[in-house]
C-alpha cells in the first residue's frame, strides 16, 4: 500500500493539510442480463494525495481512468471501498449520512453543463439562494442581499439577470451562475468537474481568471478535473495525471509540463496541439495509440504498460510505486523520463538490471 510518506512532503515547516486523501480504492459489481454478475469495476485503486489551503490541484486524465469517481469517493458521495479522506482533521469515512450533511457544505461542485445543474423554471435568484435556503435563516431581505452580492463576486449585474432563467443566459453566464450558487456557502473547497470544457476558448480564458479571483479573494481550495492537459496548467499549482483508476505521477505544475516523468503524462502533452516555440511552425498533435484496458480486467502490474513504448517484462510483473523524483514531485514508473526525456528502458543494461529474477 502507497503510505503517506510516499507522496508527501513531511517537513516541520510544512503546513497541515486541508484535505488528507489515503489509499481510496472504489469498486462497483458489473451485472449482466438477468443481474448476473459479470465482474468488478476497479474504478479507482489505491491512490493518495494532500490538498493545501489555498492549493489548486489538477486531475487530468483520458476519459475513464477515474477522474469524477475520485471526486464523489473523496467527499463520500459514493463511500469508497477502502481508504481515509480526512477533512480538518476529521476522518470523513466514519462519519454518518446525517453527520456528513453538515461536513458537505465546505465541498462544492462545478459541473461540465451548467444547465443541466440549474432548475430551468426557477429565476437566477432562486437557483442561487438555493444553497442558502437549505443551510442558513435568513431573512428575505438578507437573502436578497447575500445573492445579489454573489452575482457581482462572479461578473454578473445583480440587477440585470436577478429574475431572469437559465435558459435566458449564455453557457458563459450560466456557469458563473453555477459558480455563485457554489460559492454561496463560503465552502473550503470547491471541485471543478470538467467546469470549462463545454464551453468555448474566449469564455474558457473568462471563467478561469474567475476562479483565480475567487480562490485569491475567498480563500479556497480547489480540485480541478480535466482531460485537457494545457487547461490544467493554467489554474494548476500541483497536477495528478490518473491513468486507469491509478496516480501515475504528481507534481508541480511546471516541473511536470516542462519534464514529465511518466511516458503516459509525456503522451498526454504530445496530444496536445500548439506551436514550435523556435520555428513558430504548428505542431501536430501525437495521438497515444490502443485503447484504454477495460477496467474489468485491468492489466497486470503497471496499468499503463499495453500501451508504453518503453515497457519490459518487469512492468508486467511488478506494480510500480510512487517514488520521489528528480525536479520534485512522484512517479509511478519503472522507467521514469530523465530531463532529456530519454529512460533507462532505452538502454538494455539498465532495463535488464530492473527484471525481475
Amino acid at each position: 500500500m502507497t503510505t503517506e510518506n510516499s507522496i508527501e512532503d513531511t517537513g516541520p515547516e510544512r503546513p497541515e493539510p486541508l484535505l488528507s486523501v489515503r489509499n481510496i480504492v472504489q469498486e462497483f459489481e458489473s451485472r449482466g442480463p438477468g443481474g448476473v454478475k459479470e465482474g468488478v469495476v476497479h474504478a479507482v485503486s489505491d491512490i493518495s494525495f494532500d490538498l493545501m489551503p489555498g492549493e489548486t490541484l489538477g486531475i487530468v486524465g483520458e476519459t475513464g481512468s477515474g477522474k469524477s469517481t475520485l471526486a464523489r469517493a473523496v467527499i463520500q458521495v459514493d463511500r469508497p471501498k477502502s481508504g481515509s479522506v480526512v477533512f480538518r482533521g476529521e476522518d470523513l469515512t466514519g462519519l454518518s449520512r446525517k453527520e456528513l450533511k453538515k461536513v458537505w457544505s465546505n465541498f462544492q461542485m462545478v459541473y461540465q453543463d451548467p444547465f443541466s445543474s440549474l432548475n430551468p423554471r426557477w429565476r437566477i435568484e432562486d437557483v442561487v439562494a438555493e444553497p442558502l435556503d437549505s443551510h442558513r435563516s435568513l431573512s428575505r431581505q438578507e437573502r436578497r442581499a447575500k445573492v445579489r452580492e454573489l452575482l457581482d463576486l462572479v461578473g454578473l449585474d445583480p440587477d440585470t439577470y436577478l429574475r431572469r432563467r437559465p435558459m435566458e443566459l449564455s453557457g458563459g453566464q450560466a456557469q458563473r451562475v453555477a459558480i455563485a450558487r457554489a460559492i454561496a456557502l463560503d465552502p473550503a473547497v470547491i471541485i471543478c468537474d470538467e467546469a470549462i470544457s463545454s464551453l468555448d476558448v474566449l469564455i474558457q480564458a473568462q471563467v478561469i481568471n474567475l476562479f483565480e479571483k475567487l480562490r485569491v479573494e475567498l480563500g479556497l481550495s480547489y480540485l480541478f478535473i480535466a482531460h485537457d492537459l494545457a487547461t490544467v496548467k493554467q489554474v494548476s499549482d500541483r497536477v495528478a495525471v490518473l491513468y486507469l483508476g491509478q496516480l501515475a505521477e504528481i507534481a508541480p505544475s511546471d516541473r511536470m509540463y516542462e519534464t514529465p516523468r511518466h511516458p503516459y503524462t509525456r503522451a498526454l502533452l504530445d496530444s496536445v496541439p500548439g506551436l514550435d516555440p523556435e520555428t513558430g511552425v504548428a505542431k501536430r498533435p501525437i495521438t497515444l495509440p490502443g485503447d484504454v484496458p477495460s477496467p474489468l480486467d485491468p492489466p497486470s502490474g503497471c496499468r499503463f504498460r499495453t500501451r508504453c513504448p518503453f515497457a519490459q517484462d518487469v512492468c508486467a510483473a511488478v506494480e510500480p510505486r510512487l517514488e520521489p523524483c528528480s525536479g520534485g514531485g512522484f512517479v509511478a514508473c519503472h522507467f521514469p523520463l530523465d530531463d532529456d526525456g530519454l529512460t533507462t528502458n532505452g538502454h538494455p543494461e539498465g532495463a535488464k538490471a530492473a527484471q525481475p529474477a
